[in-house]
């Protein structure tokens, strides 16, 4: 949820003073909290490694369920 959030928040910034160059960082913003959370606290291995699109999907629509309130924090 806050890598995905960081993501947009970074894409309007980078876009809006033209740099571009902040675009490299998505993959460790998006992932890094994500791999943080499984490793760390969870202690299992992200889809990610296996499925990378799926997972990404998945990151995105519940992302949007917990937004619209469809998943509870």
């Amino acid at each position: 949820m806050i890598g995905s959030t960081l993501i947009i928040v970074l894409i309007i910034f980078a876009v809006y003073f033209r740099q571009y160059r902040l675009f490299l960082a998505i993959p460790i913003i998006g992932y890094g909290f994500a791999w943080v959370g499984h490793f760390v606290f969870e202690k299992n291995v992200p889809a990610t490694f296996t499925y990378p699109l799926y997972s990404l999907m998945g990151d995105w629509v519940m992302w949007w369920q917990t937004i619209t309130r469809q998943i509870k924090l």
